[in-house]
C-alpha cells in the first residue's frame, strides 16, 4: 500500500508541473482531491487493509492529502502572478498626442453651498475649523451633555466600530476640542460629514453634510442666534427667506431651538421634501449648556454662547431645489452636470 501512495504522488508532482494556466489547476485539484480524485478514493480502501497497517496507511494518505492541496495553492499563486504579469505586459498603449475630452467637471452641489456659506461666515469674523469622521463617545455624546443611557442617544442611529470608536453622528462632536483649542471668546464653523443608521427616503439619508458653528463671548443672547442665521440665509437665498423658531431639545443647549425656514421647493405648499408642512427644519440651535462649556474649559459664570447645527445637504436641496436627497449621494452625473456653471 506504501507503494501505492508513493507512486500515486510521483503522478501528481508530475502532473502539476505541467499546469500552465488556473483551468489546469482546478482539472487536477479536482482529479485528486475530489469526492472521486485518485486521493479521496484511496482512503476508501482502507477497509481492505490489514488491522495493524491501517494507523499508518491512514496517516501516510493524510500527508498525501495535504502535500497536494498546498502544492495546489502554491501553483495557484505561481499562476496567477504570471497571468497579472501578462496582462500588463499585454495591456493597451495609449497615444498621449491625441486631444483630450473638452468635456469637464464640476464641483458637488453640497460642495458649492458649503463653500458659499463659509465665505459668508468668515467674512463675519468666523474661523474655519475640520474634524474627524471617526470619533470617540466622549467628544460625540458625553463632552456635548449626553451621558451613558441617556435618552436622547435613542435619536441617533449610531454607527460603532469594533474598535469602540464610532462615526460621528453630529458635526457637534467637535465643540469640546475646538473649545479646547481656542478657549474663549470664539468664533467657529466645522463643516462636515456624518453618519447614522436611518432608512432614506426623499429627506432622508445615512451620510450627509452638516456645518456646526458656535459664537462664545461675554453677553452673548439669542438674538445674536437669530442675526446670523438670517444673515447667512438671506446671503445664501439672494432674498429674504421667512424663517420660525419652534422649541426643541437638544442636551448641549439650553434652550434650544429648531430652526425652519419655508420650503423653497414647494413655495410652503407641500411637497415630499418638506413632508407636506410646507417648512424644512434646516437648523438646530441654541444657547450653549453650561455643562458643555466647562467641559471645553470655559466658565460659564464669565461667558455664554450660541451654538447651531446647519444642515447642508438640505440647504443645497433648497438653494438648487433638488428634491430628492438620494440624488445627490447617487453618483448620477446626468444630476450633478447641471451644476457645472455654478
Amino acid at each position: 500500500m506504501s507503494t501505492k501512495i508513493e507512486m500515486l504522488k510521483a503522478e501528481f508532482e508530475k502532473e502539476i508541473e505541467l499546469c500552465e494556466n488556473s483551468e489546469a489547476i482546478e482539472k487536477i485539484r479536482v482529479a485528486y482531491l475530489g469526492k472521486k480524485g485518485k486521493i479521496t478514493e484511496l482512503l476508501g480502501e482502507l477497509k481492505n487493509v490489514p488491522n495493524e497497517e491501517k494507523k499508518a496507511f491512514g496517516q501516510n494518505v493524510n500527508l498525501l492529502k495535504k502535500f497536494a492541496a498546498d502544492k495546489i495553492a502554491e501553483q495557484v499563486e505561481i499562476i496567477k502572478k504570471a497571468e497579472e504579469e501578462k496582462l500588463i505586459n499585454s495591456a493597451e498603449t495609449y497615444d498621449l498626442s491625441l486631444p483630450s475630452s473638452e468635456e469637464s467637471g464640476s464641483y458637488h452641489p453640497i460642495t458649492l453651498v458649503q463653500r458659499e456659506v463659509e465665505e459668508i461666515f468668515a467674512s463675519m469674523g468666523f474661523t474655519i475649523e475640520d474634524y474627524v469622521e471617526i470619533t470617540d463617545d466622549y467628544h460625540c455624546f458625553e463632552a456635548l451633555n449626553i451621558p451613558k443611557h441617556h435618552p436622547a442617544r435613542d435619536m441617533q442611529d449610531t454607527y460603532y466600530l469594533d474598535n469602540g470608536q464610532l462615526l460621528k453622528t453630529h458635526t457637534s462632536a467637535a465643540q469640546n476640542a475646538i473649545m479646547k483649542k481656542y478657549g474663549a471668546p470664539l468664533r467657529a464653523i466645522f463643516p462636515g460629514r456624518c453618519f447614522r443608521n436611518e432608512s432614506t427616503d426623499a429627506c432622508h439619508e445615512n451620510t450627509f453634510f452638516q456645518m456646526e458653528g458656535m459664537m462664545i463671548d461675554k453677553d452673548i443672547s439669542i438674538s445674536n442666534l437669530i442675526y446670523f442665521m438670517k444673515k447667512m440665509l438671506s446671503e445664501v437665498f439672494k432674498q429674504d427667506i421667512n424663517v420660525r423658531l419652534r422649541p426643541g431639545f437638544f442636551p448641549f443647549v439650553e434652550p434650544g431651538f429648531e430652526l425652519d425656514i419655508s420650503c423653497t421647493i414647494c413655495g410652503g405648499k407641500g411637497c415630499p421634501s418638506c413632508k407636506n408642512s410646507g417648512w424644512l427644519e434646516l437648523c438646530p440651535c441654541g444657547m450653549i449648556h453650561p455643562n458643555v462649556l466647562k467641559a471645553g474649559g470655559i466658565d460659564p459664570e464669565e461667558y455664554t454662547g450660541f451654538a447651531f447645527g446647519l444642515g447642508l445637504t438640505r440647504l443645497a436641496m433648497m438653494r438648487f431645489g433638488v428634491k430628492d436627497i438620494r440624488d445627490l449621494n447617487s453618483g448620477n452625473l446626468k444630476a450633478l452636470d447641471q451644476f457645472k456653471h455654478e
